[in-house]
């Protein structure tokens, strides 16, 4: 399973050795959502964990949303093919953001909640890190975002410490780009599921990814540089705090 696997597996281990994210042997689980982004991930960390000295246990956790129609079938399956352990975990959490607060911009409690659900699955399960699918494109809309509308230089961090958790978050994929993620998984014809979300994440998140889609057509490896210049001013601390 090739279909340029070779390139995001070269940019994901750039990201896991600058930043020490699997430098131990601590339990690893995958936040699986189905989509391109999470199941790439998946991918990545079963293949890595077969070269590295490090030999993490990994599993991938699912949280549904609780909408009509949600099916884990497809991730169960392809967790199993590889030998993967999947746990998942039913919840309201889309009947308390549209029916219940009937939220006007329900992204951000959406994505919280679904953290929140997540992270204490994780902590049910035994495992003290959580690996997030966030890539290149995310962690540069995030600081298109932070610098247009809150007037800050900043973006997610590539590791979190969650103190009050005791969670670890890694994300892996922060530095390969969405493209190479979408070539992949069409060429490789991973099972996506789709998001049966009515809302599905429109807003000013969406309007960043126009933008970032004009200046790379004027500047190719603006997104590379960009991480960089938060990486020279902040090191491994892109939320500048």
């Amino acid at each position: 399973m090739r279909y340029g696997f070779d390139e995001i597996f070269k940019r994901f281990k750039q990201a896991v050795t600058a930043y020490d994210m699997l430098a131990d042997n601590s339990p690893v689980m995958v936040g699986l959502s189905g989509g391109k982004d999470s199941l790439t991930l998946l991918y990545a960390l079963k293949q890595y964990q077969r070269i590295s000295k490090y030999k993490y246990p990994l599993a991938a956790g699912h949280i549904s949303l609780g909408f009509a129609g949600d099916t884990i079938s497809l991730m169960q399956k392809f967790c199993e093919e590889q030998k993967i352990p999947f746990f998942s975990r039913r919840t309201e959490i889309g009947a308390v953001v549209f029916e219940l607060r009937q939220e006007t911009n329900p992204c951000s409690l959406c994505a919280k909640m679904r953290r929140g659900a997540f992270n204490t699955l994780a902590k049910e399960q035994g495992f003290n890190k959580v690996a997030l699918a966030h890539h290149q494109d995310d962690a540069v809309e995030t600081l298109l975002l932070n610098l247009f509308f809150e007037g800050r230089i900043a973006s997610f961090n590539p590791v979190t410490y969650l103190d009050r958790m005791d969670i670890t978050v890694i994300r892996p994929l922060v530095y390969v780009p969405e493209a190479q993620i979408n070539y992949f998984v069409r060429k490789a014809a991973l099972p996506i599921t789709n998001s049966n979300c009515p809302h599905n994440c429109l807003g000013k998140r969406q309007e960043m990814k126009l933008i970032l889609k004009s200046l790379n057509e004027l500047a190719p490896r603006g997104k590379d540089r960009a991480l960089r210049a938060l990486k020279r001013l902040y090191g491994s601390k892109w939320d500048g705090i």
